[in-house]
């Protein structure tokens, strides 16, 4: 089985946190093909940078052989129009992680990166049917390339995961960027319930769509 993960950003940087995060989960007979839409921009932070990346990540899709495609964004950036490009699936990172949230809690909570991202991943719930089971989505005030970029002590992300989970008790906690991806193991261990990484829930599902002839 051959998955294709693509970066609608055109950031390396990210592009090799999220191949580490597809590879760590996927099968031994599954072989995770990676791609960057160097035709993006640096980020997706809001509606314009997503529109900005529709094309490129378009021709990525429609020129990459695949069994089915993961779209490495968490505003699940051109999802629609790609289902629509291809009649492989298309899972989007976005809503892969919350569906898998809900099979682990009553309620999530999404952590993304900046605030101007906030509208469009709760536009998406409505869209989704999902909003009813997101407790909330907030932002930890960080922009995306900044991720990662900070020491441990002192990471504003886990900070706000941290604060999401106090907040809410009992929600899963789903982290609103696939820059966020190797977070999930340490603060799902330290806080003692479910991260969600948006990039292994969507390699997991892609793979179940495969194996059942979706």
């Amino acid at each position: 089985m051959r998955l294709h993960v693509v970066n609608p950003n055109a950031t390396e940087r990210m592009t090799e946190t999220i191949a580490v995060a597809a590879r760590a989960v996927a099968g031994p007979d599954v072989e995770i093909a990676v791609s960057t839409n160097r035709a993006g921009p640096a980020s997706i932070e809001g509606p314009v940078d997503g529109a900005r990346a529709v094309p490129g990540l378009l021709d990525l899709i429609a020129t990459t052989e695949a069994d089915a495609h993961v779209i490495a964004c968490f505003d699940d950036t051109g999802l629609e129009a790609a289902r629509v490009l291809t009649r492989r699936p298309v899972v989007g990172i976005g809503e892969a992680a919350c569906i898998h949230a809900t099979q682990l809690a009553h309620r999530f909570v999404v952590v993304t990166s900046a605030p101007i991202s906030v509208p469009v991943i709760e536009d998406n719930f409505v869209r989704t049917g999902l909003m009813g089971r997101c407790a909330e989505v907030r932002a930890a005030g960080v922009a995306v390339l900044a991720i990662g970029q900070h020491d441990a002590n002192d990471d504003p992300v886990a900070r706000a995961i941290r604060q999401a989970a106090a907040d809410h008790p009992g929600a899963a906690l789903v982290l609103g960027c696939a820059g966020m991806a190797d977070l999930a193991r340490a603060l799902s261990a330290e806080l003692g319930r479910p991260v969600i990484d948006g990039v292994a829930a969507a390699i997991g599902l892609a793979t179940g769509l495969v194996r059942s002839g979706g």
